[in-house]
């Protein structure tokens, strides 16, 4: 029988509201009431289906088209743009595997109010997804199938507390019968069946939907919680889900027995899912404050139904790209032929290869290239894999693999117009990153070949040699598994699988910790929405803009007063909260920078009015949501409505200021030096440094960097006026030579222009931003370029194939890196000298190479620690060499650089020895003793020490470094 809800208002609006049954005759009326309601806001006139795009089979771009048309046209939604697969503020994900990824902020409640994310109420669009690594990975499963990818387009639309299961169910059934005029007799539909364990009952709802939509009841099935409901993570907003499956062989048979049950035959097609829950950490589940709807339909699924495929691979989203391998290796056609079918596994490497390039294409066009970590590390496995299967098993000569871009952006490049810009960069890497893997594929046959000779036979190929050769030099375990084949062996995979566990372990422990720190003082949704509730404003920051230069150049910076609206303890909203609590604050107003647009946050304090000799230490500052978290740890009672005086570490925020402003500099000269096409792909600002990632065709040389540094101190010199307003956001986006990065800006935005009026910069058809550095920054900066004195690049080298990385300095520190470096470059002539005078004991020369080395890598290190320990009275740390008389050297170039600083450093070695040395300012003497220093700390491992009162250096045991280092940190600090 058919239920539908007893009321008039549409079954979003209530969805807690009780079901009745009714009788047939009533049930048909009432379902045609249903339909007829459903079908009152579609336009008649509108039309996108196949039929309209003239004879033969649709083409796959036109099916992505209708999906878009339907949504936006018919149903208000609005189209955006498909979202990068390099994950946005998300470090758990190493790509964008969803079509919501871009959405997380809207459903876990943190969108900035201001932010056009925060407008959303109905969107739709195409997002290019990878699942490759990580929770979903199909990488090893592609090929042998016919319809695994690592690269697949997701069609969805969104709901953001707009529609919910009526509306999303009714739209979708529609393009599927209407639109795309799939046989209704082939889709079946599928709800969640409930959890007594959970208690949750059965999506009703959701099923009488789909009965008063026409669905037979035969074709509506239940299912259980790991089918049909559907969680975002261990935690966080999730809810039951309804999925259309496709029937291929139709023909009025009944395939509901195969739905859910893995059948090549009877496919999932669309998901649509119901968020109205969230879960919490001890498991439990609450409803979402506002529901949502998140769909996603594979496109490559989607157009195999629609060309009456069998296979994705043979839709014409693949069949140009295989036409091309066949083209470009010369070999037997493409018969898309699995399994034991499938002699010399040639169909499969079809496959793979004809998916991984897309994979390539679309990753490095987003800025992900193979490199040795993280998503990087994956991608360089895919390409490898694609390059093995090139090789190894269609025999094409090199250079195959990029020889097939062209024709992936002519079947992408016109949904995805990125891809185009970006043709000869990937062709490059591809064919870079191929030269090196064919070259490592030789390494790995002599490594094998070695270890086989020195092993019993039949005996299992030890797993060490192949977890090092899958994690050193990239190999596909496929190809291990293959030549140890070749040889009449196998791999132990019990105990390779064991190191993969471990790995993976490690991993996830080095995430959680990460995830961990701070996650206390992070507002949850449901904390969130009691603040929009209850009418909590949002934090008013703006006083963190509230700095001014004073008569003789010093910046000024204001305190802030503000109230205490709300206190975060424990995932709950508290109005006290006690002495020695951690917590977050919530203030009415604050002039503190929260982290943000990669630019550390303010530390400082504050005190309650009236009482000033209690001080609250701020340790960290976060955004969420629109409200600023300031993290404490309260000393005594804090209370909501409490006046609190608010005051920044003016010393660090200028240091912010300096290094961030100088970022947006370096960002310019770095354009300027290297061309137009110099992209940022990252950046990261503190007090002591600034990073920045940026892409790049080849190495960097050190003349190009010497020219960035010369730019950057002409600007310095002018002193040029720092130019900061707000916009609105289309106004700002039309300004010619305007950098942004991928991240989402609020509405207004704020323009940071260098020495050119933002007025100017706004000028219709004004050219003045070509010439200077303009971006869209909520950043706080410097109002004169002046007081960064100097911008000192310290470090450079490639993360990846076309991505370098600086590392730079400004003012004092900048001044201290090139004497650092001059000191460096007397030691190198005095090595060069030595060596001119022609010795030939080769004993000596490499002596001589080992110590050029050492004093490099010695100067690094000073300067790195000088950059951590910046005017700090005492250095304690460690750094790796292989002589006492490097790691004095070291400790000598701190203690010339920084004159006022006592210096000890410890250096393990891997016998198990740790060296020591340490040098004493002379502003410490008499009270302070080197010699007595470096006693106390190698008596702590064991050792002994010796020396004078300024410098000393002895020896000890590794057990007792640890120890070592707080004694020698508390020992300083007690002659201080």
């Amino acid at each position: 029988m058919c239920a539908v809800p007893a009321r008039s208002a549409p079954l979003a609006a209530h969805p807690e509201a009780a079901l009745v049954l009714l009788p047939p005759s009533a049930e048909m009326a009432a379902a045609g009431r249903l339909r007829r309601r459903l079908q009152l806001a579609v336009p008649r006139c509108w039309d996108c289906s196949p039929r309209r795009w003239g004879s033969g089979v649709s083409a796959a771009g036109r099916v992505r088209a209708a999906f878009l048309r339907f949504f936006q046209e018919r149903h208000g939604h609005r189209c955006l743009p498909s979202a990068p697969v390099r994950p946005r503020g998300d470090p758990r994900l190493l790509f964008v595997n969803a079509g919501m990824n871009q959405f997380k902020p809207i459903f876990l409640g943190t969108v900035h109010p201001r932010s056009k994310l925060a407008q959303y109420k109905r969107v739709v669009n195409s997002q290019k997804c990878v699942r490759a690594g990580g929770k979903h990975n199909d990488l090893e499963d592609v090929g042998r199938d016919t319809y695994h990818h690592t690269f697949f387009e997701m069609l969805g639309n969104w709901s953001f507390g707009d529609y919910f299961k009526e509306e999303a169910c009714s739209m979708a059934w529609e393009l599927l019968t209407e639109v795309y005029e799939i046989p209704k007799d082939r889709l079946y539909v599928t709800y969640f069946g409930g959890d007594s364990s959970l208690g949750l009952n059965a999506d009703e709802e959701c099923r009488d939907i789909w009965l008063c939509l026409g669905v037979p009841a035969s074709h509506v099935l239940p299912f259980p919680l790991k089918d049909n409901f559907w969680e975002m993570g261990d935690t966080g907003p999730c809810g039951p889900c309804t999925e259309i499956h496709y029937d291929h062989v139709g023909g009025g048979r009944n395939a509901a027995a195969l739905v859910n049950q893995g059948s090549p035959d009877v496919v999932e097609i669309w998901n649509l899912v119901f968020m109205q829950y969230s879960r919490e950490v001890e498991g439990n589940l609450l409803p979402l404050p506002q529901h949502h709807v998140d769909t996603g339909m594979g496109l490559e699924r989607l157009v195999t139904v629609l060309q009456n495929k069998r296979s994705n691979y043979d839709t014409d989203l693949f069949t140009p790209i295989l036409d091309a391998i066949h083209k470009g290796c010369g070999g037997p056609r493409y018969e898309g032929l699995v399994g034991e079918a499938d002699i010399g596994a040639v169909n499969m490497a079809y496959r793979v290869v004809a998916d991984h390039v897309r994979t390539l294409c679309v990753c490095i066009t987003d800025g992900i290239y193979p490199g040795l970590s993280g998503a990087e590390l994956v991608l360089r496995r895919i390409l490898r894999r694609a390059v093995r299967f090139c090789s190894e098993v269609l025999h094409a000569p090199p250079g195959l693999l990029a020889s097939l871009v062209p024709t992936v952006v002519d079947v992408l490049g016109d949904a995805y117009p990125e891809l185009r810009k970006n043709m000869d960069q990937i062709a490059d890497i591809i064919n870079e990153n191929e030269a090196a893997f064919l070259s490592s594929l030789e390494r790995g046959r002599r490594i094998i070949e070695r270890t086989v000779q020195q092993m019993e036979p039949c005996t299992d190929f030890p797993a060490e040699v192949a977890w090092s050769l899958y994690g050193n030099l990239g190999f596909p375990l496929d190809l291990i598994d293959l030549m140890l084949e070749e040889k009449g062996m196998r791999l132990d995979s019990a105990a390779f699988n064991e190191l993969a566990l471990e790995d993976a372990k490690r991993k996830a422990h080095g995430l959680q910790a990460g995830q961990l720190e701070g996650a206390d003082v992070h507002l949850d949704v449901h904390s969130l929405a009691q603040l929009q509730s209850n009418n909590v404003p949002v934090t008013d920051d703006s006083p963190k803009y509230a700095y001014t230069l004073g008569q003789h150049g010093q910046y000024e910076f204001s305190p802030c007063q503000a109230t205490i609206l709300m206190l975060y303890r424990d995932q709950s909203l508290q109005e006290e909260v006690g002495a020695g609590q951690h917590c977050g604050i919530i203030l009415d107003r604050t002039n503190f920078y929260a982290e943000q647009g990669g630019q550390a946050s303010d530390r400082g304090y504050l005190m309650r009015l009236g009482q000033q000799d209690m001080l609250f230490p701020v340790e960290s500052v976060h955004l969420c949501g629109g409200y600023v978290i300031h993290e404490v740890t309260a000393v005594e009672t804090l209370r909501a409505g409490d006046q609190v005086q608010l005051f920044v570490d003016e010393a660090q925020r200028l240091a912010c200021m300096t290094n961030h402003t100088a970022t947006h500099l370096l960002s310019f000269a770095l354009r300027h030096v290297l061309g137009d096409k110099t992209e940022q792909r990252g950046s990261h600002v503190t007090a002591e440094r600034l990073r920045f990632d940026f892409n790049t065709k080849g190495p960097v040389t050190v003349e190009q960097l010497q020219q960035v540094e010369q730019v950057v101190q002409e600007v310095i010199k002018r002193n040029e006026v720092v130019h900061m307003a707000e916009v609105p956001l289309t106004l700002a986006r039309r300004v010619q030579g305007l950098r942004t990065v991928d991240e989402e800006y609020p509405d207004p935005v704020r323009i940071v222009s260098l020495g050119v009026p933002v007025e100017s910069v706004l000028i219709h058809d004004s050219e003045a931003a070509m010439h200077t550095s303009v971006e869209l920054c909520c950043g706080t900066h410097l109002l004169q370029t002046g007081a960064m004195e100097d911008l000192a690049i310290i470090s450079e080298r490639q993360l990846a194939k076309g991505i370098s990385r600086v590392i730079a300095v400004t003012g004092g520190q900048a001044k201290q890196a090139r004497e650092v470096g001059q000191c460096l470059a007397m030691e190198v002539d005095s090595v060069s000298i030595r060596m001119k005078q022609g010795s030939t004991s080769i004993p000596e020369v490499q002596n001589l190479s080992k110590e050029v080395g050492q004093l490099t890598k010695a100067a690094e290190k000073a300067q790195s620690l000088l950059a951590k320990h910046c005017n700090q009275p005492v250095i304690v740390d460690t750094v790796p060499v292989d002589s006492p008389s490097i790691l004095m050297k070291v400790v000598n170039q701190l203690c010339d650089k920084s004159p006022g600083t006592s210096v000890l450093l410890l250096s393990p070695q891997a016998s198990g020895e740790v060296f020591c040395a340490c040098q004493v300012s002379k502003n410490c003497l008499p009270m302070f003793s080197a010699a007595d220093w470096a006693t106390a700390v190698c008596m702590q491992m064991e050792g002994k020490a010796g020396g004078s009162c300024v410098v000393a250096k002895g020896s000890g045991n590794a057990k007792g470094m640890q120890g070592a280092l707080t004694t020698a940190l508390e020992f300083a600090h007690s002659k201080l």
